[in-house]
């Protein structure tokens, strides 16, 4: 028998090398085949339920890093809850009408116009399924836990029933009407949009300044004179019917070089700077109110231009005076409502101006910027233009700019709700402090949502019109057609004729011949995931209404968010959500937007190739997600080695607890050596802490305390301690029992934490230790024990580390100096006052293993020689130790070469060795 078998070296076939991409898809296969995750919802069906609903994503595409970043942080939670003892039901979604599918079939080379509504809107379906299909695979790989075999998807039957009832109820209350106004309307998608389907991009465009000749000035102002306005459409001049005034302002009648010009009194000498006017005299001061119902020309029309007022009208920029056009704009379309204007809006569906604008009939909007102004130019009426860069809106789908058109829509009034969604904002929690006034302010100055959309793509909106075009919607005819849904799906909006979507014998006094039509818009998509409140949270059993949870992106505020609010409230009366949490959006590694003409997007499919789920899943955990994250290649591979760390911290706790059966060999609490108490009350803190953690969502909490203590306490303190302790002492010795209890409950401890985070990892551990579970999922997260001297041992143990830092800085140099090389070289002398011996003989430990030198002195204060490293509360020297290194346990003593049957040995191991490997003796 040789030496080193007398060691008690810890031995596992845990792999060193985790082998993530393919083990990960083996161990998911396992828990599918032995139901897993249907067992963990048996095991609490009979508890608190916690519900955290799923927004779904859109069904188009493989998934990318948000969307990692988003179903992973769910996942995470609904483990954690799993293992709290909550029926957590995860039930995965997916968003599947709109518009980039009828863009992807486009590009495919379909042709919608060869086919008939029902075969397109098939294709449409079918390929929704393939990219759920697709996306599924992608989110259960990355190890998310969820009832994948039924999932809700918006384009089933059942929901699409649910919806219409949703907008039957909606209906029912009054909150439902159809409108002539202005809308978002985007030219590239023929289309209105609502407000979440709006994003912000800088353009550069015309800034021009306009005359409008005074036609009547009620005697207050000479005919003649010239109203200035200010615009930076100059495509909607065509459109103009008024002008608007603030009634508060002071207008000032300004004459130069002959020629009367009206601008706000306040503006006259910027003005005059940027006319370059000279001589100017201000003949007159009037009240804005004092304009109201004056006239002007239009420039190039024969019509007149009314003035309006409005208090939307401000000094910031223009002249104070604004030009209106009822129907391309909000405040515009509100002073048409007032005045009786015309709600004129001259564009079509594909941007083009029609035959009420003469002189630009078949021209693009944005080509007849430079129209409008050569025709001012040419009657003398553009006093000045400059470009100049501002926000403007754009189609979130298309990236091309929207524009403001007035046509006859659907809307949901979100006027008549407004109080009580408000009321109800206010009753939830929201996670992130800033969302509730995010969304407050949202719902506070948000318009009527429209609601109808000119695709083909969609869930058809359940309105007939009677003979004389008189819309007919009725509880009758919504809860009839969505009966219909449910049973046949919604393409037979398409095959059947109105009559045979109505009910038996349905009659309408607008329609004496019985004659019907059906209207040809869809619903808003943020209508479709909007409705999943009632589709699935009352839909299935095994959910509840309202959830505990919603959380996706900061952009849902303005999305779903937003519309499952506003359909909840209307038809429920309170919101669909408990709380709410929101994400921030993923950046490269340099805090840029991912493109792909940029080359900088991170696949979540490439790094399971290369690293694994667990990676981006720890990863997930080192982030604070509730706000913007980056992710690189590089910051994955930081990430991985933080993994490493960990792993190879549970593989050596494995190893060392090998021979540790936690039913005979675990030693009482009472009974540990004091630096295992210390170590059982820091498990202790880090349980507890990690658990406030979870509960507050906060994962990155979660994995710094983890990682921290896996390093700083357990590979650079404790486990370097053990390995001159479990691998020296006797199999059954009290010392080594002591610490691999400790070991061992760290093992399972961390392990549990750990599982919502990386669950493949955890349950490849599991295999390894002796627990009542199976698998680590189905076990209940670790609960922390109340050790009566806890503050008292953990006090002690600090003030104990922070001389054992110093001892490590004076080894350091020791070492820098070539005085020594590996610690147990030394012997260490600390000089100390009564306070600190006081301390360290209170910890009753072997102080000499735990600092692992070979010999340590404590002495007094006062006798440290002027060698001695000087500290604030002590003095530490250093010397190499003398004698000679245990072949066994290395630690150099002056009794090895003194012991004849075992002169390479201490005298501690050759009494090891002769009462238990006295063959080993013998060599």
């Amino acid at each position: 028998m040789k030496m080193k078998d007398t060691l008690l070296i810890g031995r596992t076939d845990f792999p060193m090398r985790a082998n993530l991409p393919n083990k990960e898809a083996e161990r998911q296969k396992e828990w599918e085949e032995q139901k897993v995750y249907e067992r963990r919802l048996e095991k609490n069906k009979d508890n608190e339920s916690f519900i955290l609903h799923d927004g779904p994503p859109f069904a188009n595409g493989n998934i990318h890093i948000g969307h990692a970043l988003n179903k992973i942080s769910k996942d995470t939670i609904n483990r954690y809850k799993s293992m709290q003892g909550y029926y957590a039901n995860f039930v995965p979604g997916w968003d599947t009408h709109g518009l980039p599918i009828e863009q992807k079939l486009k590009e495919k080379g379909v042709d919608r116009k060869s086919l008939s509504m029902s075969e397109y809107r098939q294709m449409c379906s079918d390929y929704a399924w393939t990219q759920i299909n697709t996306q599924r695979e992608d989110f259960k790989r990355l190890g998310v836990a969820g009832d994948w075999k039924h999932p809700y998807v918006t384009l089933q039957k059942d929901y699409e029933a649910a919806q219409i009832r949703v907008f039957g109820k909606m209906a029912e209350k009054g909150l439902i009407y159809r409108g002539k106004k202005p809308v978002y309307w985007s030219p590239s998608s023929e289309s209105a949009l609502a407000e979440a389907e709006i994003e912000y991009q800088d353009v550069r465009g015309p800034s021009i300044y306009v005359s409008f000749e005074v036609k009547d000035g009620k005697g207050l102002i000479e005919n003649g004179s010239q109203f200035i306005i200010w615009t930076t459409t100059p495509w909607t001049i065509p459109s103009n019917l008024a002008i608007a005034v603030n009634p508060n302002y002071q207008y000032a009648v300004v004459e130069t070089a002959g020629q009367k010009y009206i601008v706000a009194a306040d503006l006259v000498d910027k003005m005059g700077q940027l006319f370059e006017w000279k001589d100017i005299t201000v003949e007159k001061e009037i009240l804005g109110a004092d304009l109201e119902h004056m006239t002007a020309q239009h420039p190039f029309y024969d019509r007149e231009s009314l003035l309006v007022t409005g208090d939307h009208v401000s000094l910031e920029e223009g002249t104070g005076l604004v030009h209106t056009a009822p129907g391309h704009g909000d405040d515009d379309y509100l002073l048409g409502v007032k005045y009786g204007l015309e709600i004129l809006a001259p564009i079509d569906g594909t941007g083009h101006f029609t035959e009420e604008a003469p002189g630009f009939e078949g021209v693009f909007y944005d080509d007849a910027n430079r129209m409008v102004t050569d025709k001012l130019k040419e009657k003398d009426q553009l006093l000045h233009m400059e470009f100049i860069s501002h926000s403007y809106p754009h189609d979130w789908r298309t990236k091309q700019p929207i524009i403001f058109r007035a046509t006859p829509q659907w809307f949901a009034s979100i006027e008549k709700i407004r109080e009580e969604l408000l009321n109800e904002i206010d009753s939830v929690e929201w996670l992130l402090p800033s969302g509730r006034q995010r969304m407050y302010n949202m719902v506070e100055g948000r318009g009527d949502w429209v609601i109808s959309r000119q695709r083909a793509w969609g869930v058809p909106l359940p309105v007939f019109y009677a003979e004389n075009g008189q819309p007919i919607l009725s509880s009758e005819t919504t809860k009839h057609v969505a009966d219909i849904f449910e049973k046949h799906g919604s393409n037979v909006w398409y095959e059947w004729e109105a009559e045979d979507l109505l009910p038996e014998g349905f009659t309408h006094p607008d329609s004496p011949n019985g004659e019907f039509t059906k209207e040809t818009d869809i619903m808003d998509v943020w209508f479709d995931s909007g409705s999943s409140h009632e589709a699935v949270l009352r839909g299935r059993e095994d959910l509840k209404f309202p959830a505990d949870m919603y959380l996706e992106g900061s952009d849902q505020y303005r999305g779903y968010f937003n519309s499952s609010l506003t359909t909840s409230v209307a038809i429920n009366g309170e919101a669909p959500y408990r709380s709410v949490l929101s994400q921030g959006f993923v950046l490269d590694g340099e805090g840029r937007k991912m493109s792909k003409s940029v080359g900088n997007v991170i696949a979540p499919k490439d790094v399971i190739r290369q690293m694994g789920a667990d990676i981006i899943r720890l990863w997930v955990s080192t982030v604070d997600y509730t706000s913007d994250v980056r992710v690189s290649m590089d910051i994955l591979k930081q990430v991985s080695e933080s993994y490493r760390k960990i792993r190879n911290t549970l593989r050596f706790l494995i190893a060392n607890t090998s021979d540790f059966n936690p039913e005979e060999n675990t030693v009482a609490y009472d009974d540990l050596e004091s630096l295992d108490q210390y170590m059982a009350n820091r498990l202790n803190q880090v349980t507890k802490n990690a658990v406030k953690a979870y509960e507050k969502y906060h994962f990155q909490g979660v994995y710094r305390e983890i990682n921290n203590f896996c390093i700083t306490d357990l590979s650079n303190f404790y486990l370097d301690i053990a390995k001159d302790l479990v691998y020296i002492e006797t199999e059954n010795s009290k010392s080594r029992r002591s610490m691999q209890t400790v070991m061992y409950q760290t093992l399972i401890q961390v392990t549990k934490l750990l599982t919502p985070i990386i669950p493949h990892t955890t349950e490849e551990v599991w295999k390894y230790v002796d627990e009542e579970e199976d698998y680590v999922q189905l076990a209940g997260m670790p609960e922390s024990t109340e050790f009566e001297n806890e503050e008292e041992i953990l006090e002690k143990w600090s003030n104990f580390m922070d001389l054992r830092d110093d001892v490590l800085k004076a080894l350091e140099k020791a070492r820098d100096a070539g005085l020594i090389g590996k610690s147990f070289e030394s012997e260490v002398t600390i000089f100390v006052n009564p306070e600190t011996r006081k301390l360290l003989d209170s910890l009753k430990t072997n102080l000499q293993q735990v600092l692992i030198v070979s010999q340590l002195n404590i002495e007094d204060e006062e006798q440290a020689p002027n060698e001695a490293l000087s500290f604030e509360q002590w003095s530490v020297l250093v010397e190499k130790k003398s004698g000679e290194v245990c072949e066994r346990c290395w630690i150099t003593s002056d009794h090895v070469g003194t012991i004849e049957e075992a002169p390479s040995l201490c005298d501690k191991c050759y009494t090891i060795v002769k009462e238990h490997y006295p063959e080993a003796l013998e060599n």
